[in-house]
């Protein structure tokens, strides 16, 4: 357990370690937001288990020993009623043997007179005899015919005679019914004379004493003396006399309980109770289900509240770092867009030296060459004997025209490298959008394109640079001529795009750009166009949205089309 959360947390940190890189990969976001989650549902969870399992175990032990504590008392009040009711007719027995003589129970109509007072004064007594020192029954008082019986060779007969004092177990004996015997031997100064004096027992009391324990009809309770054999009825483990199915507990005076099954395959809760001076165990078997029903309500109740809690857990936890990845996701893009625009930036400023250097050396020789092929061309044109001059006049024509070709480019190279004067005016977007178009109708008409114009009437009149904005809207409407075959459909909208900006896009159903084509599209002279472009269009274009205070995004699927939208501030950006 322990490894695999070193190796979580290993891993959760190496990612952070790896997060820059992240835009290039984003199968990594998602690594980064699985080892979030499973770190942080360790971390939250781990120890609300362990709490749960502590307590678990706590409130077992507190709840068995609640439960089991009632169990427990009520066995041993029991177990002392059974104690009194025997100690209190063994007394008896005791007090008539010992106060009265041999002859005196001896005699038939005295022991009926003492049996008489005695059922009167304690219940439960079925019968009274006197047996003389052979065992021979000579004097009796009961239901059943038991005068002169011998019971010298019975064991409670034997017991009594080496203890001087003794209560069986259930037997069936001459009666052929379930009781018990209580016989005491009778002795003056210490000298036994070997008569014994007995009471039989009812055991019907002792069903009435385990009924007073008002038990629940799934609940068993009897008695078993220490061979295991029943001296009361059980409503699941037998009669009278047979042999109790399950083994016996270990010897405790005091109530203990335990946890076992039964024969009928029941787990169950058995608490138990020797006798301290009878041969008798006290046995209360209750279901563990029942008996434990409160604990396993708390349990379940538990159970469900932490499910429910790990559920919740989970979500929040899952809601937390989605969000998070995200932000940080959208954080990286941001930073790989700016970390772009400073390769834009950095790249024009570069490339804007480097043009302002090669656009003032080219300057002066083509400022010489132009001076010079002029006066070549007045001299020819002006010189009425020159022989050559309608050879020369159309080279020196082309040579000028060269120039100025070479002219405008310089100048391009220069307004790309310097920071151009702007002159900042209200004006209607719509009709700068218009006024382009004027120069671009002719072309759309020979080419046969669809020109769509779809400028919004209610647009707000902006602060921007007139001839700065003409040149981006050309540059980007030229492209998308460029961009479609004759035929082919360009639109021009314009639209509000918040309060504080407008925009325009220009949409066209050209063959698009790949991926690796839009990521170097403002970069100075790259170009798609084999052969005529310079490069310079797009990127002239950028630098002049940026220093209007706007911004320009492109759109495009291969095959489709492409779209430029740019957006300009209403007011105008602060210069520096």
């Amino acid at each position: 357990m322990f490894r695999w959360l070193r190796a979580q947390l290993r891993s959760f940190f190496d990612s952070l370690k790896e997060f820059p890189d992240y835009a290039e990969s984003p199968e990594r976001y998602k690594a980064l937001k699985r080892n979030i989650v499973i770190l942080m549902l360790v971390v939250t969870i781990l120890p609300l288990v362990l709490m749960g399992l502590i307590n678990h175990y706590l409130y077992r032990q507190t709840m068995h020993d609640e439960i089991v504590q009632p169990l427990k008392v009520l066995v041993n009040k029991t177990k002392h009623s059974f104690e009194l009711f025997l100690a209190e007719r063994l007394s008896a027995v005791s007090f008539i043997a010992s106060s009265h003589t041999c002859a005196q129970l001896a005699d038939k109509n005295n022991l009926s007179q003492i049996f008489s007072v005695m059922k009167k004064e304690f219940t439960g007594v079925v019968d009274l005899g006197f047996l003389d020192p052979s065992g021979e029954q000579v004097s009796y008082d009961g239901p059943y015919k038991l005068q002169g019986k011998n019971y010298a060779d019975q064991d409670w007969y034997k017991e009594v005679r080496v203890r001087g004092s003794y209560i069986s177990d259930v037997f069936l004996g001459y009666r052929r019914l379930p009781h018990l015997v209580m016989a005491v031997e009778r002795s003056v100064t210490g000298v036994c004379h070997g008569c014994v004096l007995r009471a039989t027992i009812d055991t019907d009391r002792f069903t009435e004493l385990i009924a007073s324990m008002r038990l629940d009809p799934s609940s068993d309770a009897f008695l078993v003396n220490k061979n295991g054999v029943l001296q009361t009825p059980s409503k699941f483990y037998g009669h009278v006399l047979e042999t109790f199915p399950m083994p016996l507990p270990p010897f405790s005076y005091e109530p203990n309980v335990l946890d076992m099954k039964d024969p009928q395959g029941r787990d169950v809760m058995l608490t138990y109770a020797y006798f301290d001076s009878h041969p008798f165990i006290l046995m209360l078997v209750k279901p563990r289900s029942q008996v434990m029903q409160a604990w396993y309500t708390l349990k379940t109740e538990a159970f469900y509240v932490f499910v429910i809690g790990v559920i919740i857990i989970f979500l929040v936890i899952y809601k937390l770092t989605d969000k998070l990845v995200k932000r940080l996701e959208e954080s990286d893009i941001r930073r790989e867009v700016a970390y772009r625009e400073m390769q834009e930036t950095s790249k024009l400023a570069s490339i804007g030296r480097l043009a302002a250097g090669v656009a003032h050396e080219i300057n002066n020789p083509l400022a010489i060459i132009n001076e010079k092929a002029g006066l070549l061309q007045d001299l020819t044109e002006f010189a009425p004997a020159f022989p050559q001059k309608e050879k020369v006049l159309p080279l020196t024509g082309a040579i000028l025209n060269s120039v100025d070709r070479c002219r405008t480019i310089t100048q391009r190279l220069l307004g790309f490298a310097r920071r151009m004067d702007i002159s900042v005016e209200l004006l209607n977007l719509n009709e700068v959008i218009e006024e382009v178009l004027g120069f671009l109708e002719k072309e759309a008409l020979h080419r046969n394109i669809d020109l769509q114009l779809n400028l919004a009437p209610d647009l707000p009149r902006i602060a921007s640079d007139r001839g700065q904005l003409q040149q981006v809207f050309l540059n980007i409407i030229n492209n998308a001529f460029d961009a479609v075959r004759d035929g082919g459909q360009v639109s021009v909208t314009s639209f509000e795009a918040d309060v504080d900006t407008v925009g325009v896009s220009v949409q066209d159903n050209g063959q698009g750009m790949t991926q690796d084509t839009m990521t170097h599209l403002f970069e100075p002279f790259f170009t798609t166009k084999k052969g005529y472009g310079t490069g310079l269009g797009l990127s002239i274009t950028y630098g002049i949205i940026k220093k209007l205070g706007g911004d320009i995004k492109v759109t495009s699927q291969y095959g489709v089309g492409a779209t430029f939208t740019v957006f300009l501030p209403k007011r105008a950006p602060a210069l520096g």
